[in-house]
């Protein structure tokens, strides 16, 4: 807004770039631009100040479409006045000398005109479509609608409004129907989902085999060199058993050789002290050959003597002294 200095019986005027002013005095223009400063005398002035800047209008537009759905769009329109003087020429514009405020509502005006014109194009653009064309693709061809017939309309011309777009937030239907519209969206999604979830545990299921399947190869694999470890085993135990049975066979001939050999020894040996002793005994007979009894007894009993035990002490009695006595006389006799 622009600012107004109060001085006594006149007043400072000072616009902002972005605000139009027209100082009319007594029917004539004397000031007009944006962004001025002037003096005037405020009974006489009359003062106009048009916003020369981008503005944007939101608003929500109901329509309904083709097949008697009823939706909201939220739509957003950039305008900006064009010719600010036409402008303030079609719409009070004009501010209170004293405070700068415009004494009407004219952007409020504005706003109504813009609005009401846009939700007919809306209205127009929506009758056309079905309720999942609106909801679904409907956001471009809005905009596209709504900015080419804005641009156009003659009333806005006429009025010094130019309009530099239009831009379709959302097309929403109502809670249930936006419902039923989500239901085949959601199922694919689910669908796609559950694809994925699906795929996902049949990877994991086929890794899981891979696993199984490797893990059982291994414990094959292992069974295998453990029965070429067993058999390899068996042959060296068999191989040892008979190095050893051979080693004991060569042994046990070896011993029953020498047992052999040494029964022949012993028996030769034996052999040869046999015919050695019979031979002296043979000559030791010999040698007796011719000898008298009483000689041979004596011999005897003296062999005999050598060969009896030790005796400490002998008792001769009478009875036996006789009888030796008797069997000596006997012998002599004879």
């Amino acid at each position: 807004m622009a600012t107004i200095t109060r001085y006594p019986f006149t007043r400072h005027l000072r616009a902002v770039p972005t605000s139009h002013v027209l100082h009319l005095r007594a029917g004539t223009l004397k000031h007009d631009g944006a962004g001025i400063a002037f003096w005037y005398r405020p009974l006489s002035a009359v003062i106009s100040e048009v916003p020369v800047d981008d503005r944007e209008l939101p608003f929500v537009a109901h329509a309904r479409t083709a097949d008697f759905q009823d939706v909201a769009v939220q739509l957003t329109v950039s305008y900006r006045f064009d010719d600010p003087r036409l402008v303030a020429s079609r719409l009070d514009f004009s501010i209170d000398p004293d405070h700068g405020r415009w004494t009407g509502n004219p952007l409020e005006q504005v706003a109504h005109l813009l609005g009401e014109l846009a939700t007919a194009q809306v209205i127009d653009a929506i009758a056309e479509m079905t309720v999942q064309d609106a909801v679904t693709a409907g956001v471009g061809a809005l905009r596209r609608r709504v900015t080419d017939g804005l641009r156009v309309d003659e009333r806005l011309a006429s009025t010094g409004i130019a309009v530099l777009g239009a831009r379709v937030g959302s097309v929403r239907a109502e809670a249930d129907m936006e419902k039923y519209l989500q239901t085949p969206a959601r199922e694919q999604a689910q669908g796609e989902a559950d694809k994925s979830t699906f795929e996902r545990r049949a990877l994991a299921v086929e890794r899981e085999r891979a696993i199984a399947e490797n893990e059982l190869a291994n414990r094959i694999q292992l069974a295998l060199r453990e029965q070429e470890l067993v058999a390899q085993d068996g042959a060296n135990a068999r191989t040892r058993a008979d190095e050893a049975a051979a080693a004991a066979l060569i042994e046990a001939n070896a011993a029953a050789e020498r047992q052999t050999l040494r029964a022949e020894a012993d028996a030769h040996t034996a052999r040869v002290v046999g015919e050695a002793q019979g031979a002296a005994e043979a000559a030791r007979l010999a040698a007796y050959d011719g000898v008298d009894r009483e000689v041979l007894t004596a011999l005897a009993m003296r062999e005999l003597a050598a060969n009896l035990p030790s005796i400490g002490n002998l008792t001769v009695t009478p009875d036996l002294l006789t009888g030796a006595l008797a069997g000596l006389v006997g012998g002599k006799e004879a």
